[in-house]
C-alpha cells in the first residue's frame, strides 16, 4: 500500500521533519516488483531507505520513498577459513555485526555499532578502525529498475573506494540492493593498530583480544564520541577525511606540526577532517537548535526542530572555513536530498 504525504521525521536519523508525496515499504523482492510494477509515473523521482542515517533531507520529497525492510541473516557455505553469510539489505547493520561475532566468525568487528541498514553498507563502503566493507565483500544482489530482474555484483563490480561505490556514481539510481554476502574468517586476523583502539584495550586490560574484545572496544569509544540518534539528530561522520598529496601535506605540517594524519601510502596522506574543524573553533558550536557536537567535530545536529537547510549551511560554511584556513576542501560523506 502507498501513503500520500507521510513525515519522513522517523524515518532519518537527524530527525527532521520533511514530507514524502508517496510512501510506502517492501519486505520481500515480490513486494518491491509489485510496488515498482504498479507505479503510474515512472518519472517521478524515487528515493530508497534503509536506516535513514547517512541522510540530510533539506525539503519535502515530491516522489515516492521506499523504506527497505528486507530481513533475514543466514549462512550459504564454509570451510576451514572462512564462511560466507547473507544478510537482507533491511537489516540493521550493528545486529549483522552481533551475528557475526555470536557466531565466531571474524572481519567485521571494527565496524560495530555503525549506524544503517546492511544494504547502506556496500553503498558507502562502510568502514572504520582500518577495515572496510570491500575487506569482506564476497557479493550482493540488487533489483534492476529498468528491468526489474535480479542482477549479482561481484567485488570487482562495485567499484569500492573511500566511502564509494558504483552506486554512488555510475549506477546510482538504478539498483535497488536487496541483500548482501560476506566472507567472514573463521581463523581470526585482528586489526587493532589505530591508536584509539590499541589504548581502549589496554584500558580494558585485554592482552590478547578476541574479536568480541575489538567489538565492545570500539562500541565503548563509539558511545563516549558520538551522541545516540534516538537523543541528538544526527548522521555520524558528516564529511570524510580528506586524502592529500605528500608535498601539500609536508607544507601543511611545518605550520600544524600536530596535524592529526594517517600515511595511506608513499604520495598519500589522509588527514582527519574531525581535526581541522576542531582547530578551525567549530568544534561543540551551538546555533540555535543545531550545531556541531561538543564530543566530535566530524558530526553535525539537530537538538530538534531544526531544518535541513539550517544544518546544511552549516556544513558549507564549514567547508568554506577550512578551504580558507587549511587549503582543503571537504567532502560530504552524507546523501543530501
Amino acid at each position: 500500500m502507498i501513503e500520500q504525504n507521510v513525515n519522513l521525521k522517523p524515518h532519518n536519523t537527524f530527525g527532521l521533519s520533511c514530507k514524502a508525496a508517496k510512501f510506502s515499504n517492501f519486505s520481500n523482492i515480490e513486494e518491491l516488483k509489485a510496488l515498482l510494477s504498479n507505479r503510474k509515473n515512472t518519472d517521478d523521482p524515487m528515493l530508497v531507505l534503509g536506516g535513514g542515517s547517512n541522510l540530510l533531507l533539506t525539503k519535502d520529497f515530491d516522489g515516492l520513498v521506499l523504506k527497505n525492510e528486507i530481513q533475514g541473516i543466514e549462512i550459504i557455505s564454509e570451510n576451514e577459513e572462512f564462511t560466507l553469510v547473507k544478510a537482507g539489505a533491511g537489516e540493521v547493520w550493528h545486529q549483522f555485526v552481533l551475528f557475526a561475532i555470536d557466531n565466531n566468525l571474524g572481519g567485521i568487528e571494527n565496524m560495530s555499532l555503525i549506524p544503517g541498514s546492511v544494504g547502506a553498507a556496500p553503498m558507502q563502503n562502510i568502514g572504520a578502525y582500518g577495515v572496510e566493507i570491500k575487506d569482506v565483500f564476497h557479493e550482493l544482489e540488487a533489483l534492476n529498475l529498468s528491468t526489474l530482474e535480479i542482477e549479482k555484483f561481484q567485488n570487482q563490480n562495485c567499484q569500492f573506494g573511500y566511502r564509494e561505490s558504483v552506486f554512488k556514481h555510475a549506477q546510482k539510481g538504478k539498483y535497488i540492493i536487496v541483500n548482501v554476502t560476506l566472507k567472514l574468517e573463521r581463523k581470526h586476523h585482528l586489526n587493532t593498530s589505530y591508536g584509539a583502539l590499541e589504548q581502549e584495550l589496554e584500558e580494558m586490560e585485554v592482552t590478547q583480544p578476541t574479536i568480541r574484545d575489538v567489538s565492545n572496544a570500539v562500541i565503548a569509544i563509539r558511545k563516549r564520541k558520538l551522541p545516540d540518534p534516538a537523543e541528538i539528530g544526527n548522521s555520524g561522520s558528516f564529511f570524510k577525511n580528506p586524502v592529500i598529496n605528500a608535498e601539500k601535506f609536508k607544507v601543511l605540517k611545518a605550520a600544524h606540526p600536530n596535524i592529526a594524519h594517517y600515511p595511506i601510502d608513499e604520495n598519500h596522506i589522509k588527514i582527519a577532517a574531525g581535526w581541522l574543524i576542531d582547530q578551525a573553533g567549530w568544534k561543540g558550536k551551538t546555533l540555535g537548535n543545531y550545531g556541531v557536537h561538543k564530543n566530535q567535530a566530524l558530526v553535525l545536529v539537530n537538538y530538534g526542530g531544526a531544518k535541513g537547510q539550517d544544518i546544511y549551511q552549516l556544513s558549507e560554511d564549514i567547508k568554506q572555513d577550512i578551504i580558507s584556513k587549511f587549503g582543503i576542501e571537504l567532502e560530504r560523506e552524507v546523501n543530501v536530498i
